[in-house]
């Protein structure tokens, strides 16, 4: 989870299905769900606190960019993990059946920034990215 020498941040986002979000988040993804009510819930996303607020005309026309020969879609959020926590989360996502935008993958190989990447939409549409490096001061390489 989140070290005490980082801030954590926090992200409200929409979603369309309060029920579909928490199996999601808490059920797929392993969030610890912290308060709640009938329009919204806290999740712990390694550390981070994220808020699922219900926005039944949430879903949106998807967007992407063209990165190292994938269209990421914009707009997106995620976490940067420790390479163990990110092999672990793609086992669990493929098991689930998660749906991938972007199936677990290395990119940038041989360059400056290399990292493994997945992209996965949770039910509301939302795009998110995890990623890991196996040299953490590649994470901010030119």
């Amino acid at each position: 989870m989140a070290s005490a020498e980082r801030p954590r941040f926090h992200l409200a986002f929409g979603v369309d299905d309060l029920a579909a979000a928490r199996e999601f988040y808490g059920g797929v993804l392993g969030c610890p769900e912290g308060r709640s009510c009938d329009i919204w819930i806290d999740f712990d996303l390694y550390g981070h606190q994220i808020v699922a607020h219900l926005d039944p005309g949430h879903r949106r026309p998807p967007s992407s960019n063209p990165v190292d020969g994938h269209d990421v879609p914009v707009p997106h959020f995620g976490v940067l993990l420790d390479p163990a926590d990110w092999s672990e989360l793609a086992d669990r996502l493929r098991a689930a059946d998660a749906q991938f935008v972007i199936e677990p993958t290395t990119r940038f190989v041989g360059e400056p920034g290399e990292q493994s990447t997945m992209f996965v939409l949770d039910p509301a549409g939302n795009a998110l990215e995890f990623k890991a490096f196996a040299d953490d001061a590649q994470v901010f390489a030119r």
